[in-house]
């Protein structure tokens, strides 16, 4: 996939001047997603027990519609105006579930296999071997997760930073192949990315996998330096030659060029959609407040979506299966029980997807 040819290959400034990638929900539309959420809400119901068919999005679904579908094809969208201040933590976190069940399949997101993360500081060490971006405060190295889509809600701002960064991939694949196509090339070829020992049982502690690679005239990336760092310290895993180790760096230095890397802050009541195949992300480091009910905090969502794209053969460690309209990507993680199976094999069924 060409620059000249795809919508995902913008620039900083190509965002700026078309803000098609912005959508904005009305009154009429906020009224109807708290009506969804009142008339649904149960405390006796955890988020897998709930059904696509038991929120009624009325007016609001159009416009949550017309954002996925920008963010399938330019890599991102921002809806604005979820009524947050009318919800409580619990009843936002149920909201953005249920945006997601008209969505797509909810993928689990790590060693606990939980479908729904709650972005916020809880204290952990990013750069350990076991470290997880979304858990503490740090600054995010650019990175694509392991799904066809992210949905990524704001309940709480902080008190300064946690600015959100996106830089198209392909945009980065044009501009490496213009400057450096000799290390461009090995970027193509597969290294190990770590599991951060969230691996399941039968998964091994490490999977290989290129930065980019193609299927059916698509180019996907795959990128995440801190999980490159931490395999090279597993047993087993070849070691990266210097001139590989010379193109991963040189990407990592392109992709936050400021020509390409567009930077935005989400709000509260904001929703962000990015196409994980298309769309590196990051952030900055944030101060937090004292007062627990204040600090940071986003809901973030993993989705497998009806209408995703035939995937590279160099992609099945991650995501099991490569065929388009099938429930795959994740982090299966340690609990992937019959439970999280029957809510899958329920919500594949309502979308008209397949399981592999």
């Amino acid at each position: 996939m060409t620059a000249t040819i795809s919508p995902a290959a913008w620039t900083a400034a190509d965002l700026d001047a078309d803000r098609r990638w912005t959508f904005a929900l009305d009154d009429r539309a906020r009224r109807d997603l708290l009506g969804a959420v009142r008339a649904a809400r149960d405390p006796a119901r955890t988020l897998l027990d709930y059904r696509r068919e038991d929120f009624d999005l009325v007016s609001a679904a159009k416009p949550i519609a017309a954002a996925v579908v920008e963010a399938r094809g330019r890599g991102l969208s921002l809806l604005k105006g979820l009524p947050r201040e009318d919800l409580d933590e619990k009843d936002f976190e149920l909201l953005t579930w249920a945006i997601g069940l008209h969505t797509g399949v909810g993928r689990p997101q790590g060693k606990a296999s939980h479908y729904l993360s709650a972005v916020r500081d809880a204290g952990t060490d990013y750069r350990t071997a076991t470290g997880r971006g979304y858990s503490s405060n740090a600054e995010l190295d650019f990175h694509t997760d392991s799904t066809d889509f992210v949905g990524l809600s704001c309940y709480n701002q902080a008190i300064s930073g946690g600015t959100s960064i996106v830089t198209s991939s392909v945009a980065a694949h044009a501009r490496m192949a213009a400057e450096r196509p000799d290390l461009l090339e090995l970027l193509h070829q597969p290294i190990h990315f770590s599991r951060q020992g969230e691996q399941a049982p039968e998964e091994a502690p490490s999977y290989p996998q290129p930065v980019f690679d193609e299927a059916d005239g698509l180019l996907f990336s795959k990128w995440n330096r801190n999980r490159v760092e931490a395999a090279q310290k597993l047993e087993g895993v070849p070691q990266l030659t210097a001139q590989h180790r010379e193109a991963l760096e040189y990407f990592d230095a392109l992709v936050r060029r400021l020509e390409l890397a567009y930077t935005m802050v989400l709000e509260p009541g904001d929703l962000q959609f990015i196409n994980s195949h298309v769309t590196l992300h990051s952030r900055t480091d944030f101060r937090d407040h004292a007062d627990p009910a204040k600090k940071r905090l986003l809901f973030r969502l993993w989705l497998a979506t009806p209408d995703g794209d035939r995937l590279p053969e160099s992609w099945r460690p991650v995501f099991k299966t490569t065929e388009p309209g099938t429930v795959r990507g994740g982090i299966l993680g340690q609990q992937h029980d019959e439970r999280c199976k029957a809510f899958e094999r329920r919500q594949a069924a309502a979308l008209g997807m397949r399981i592999a």
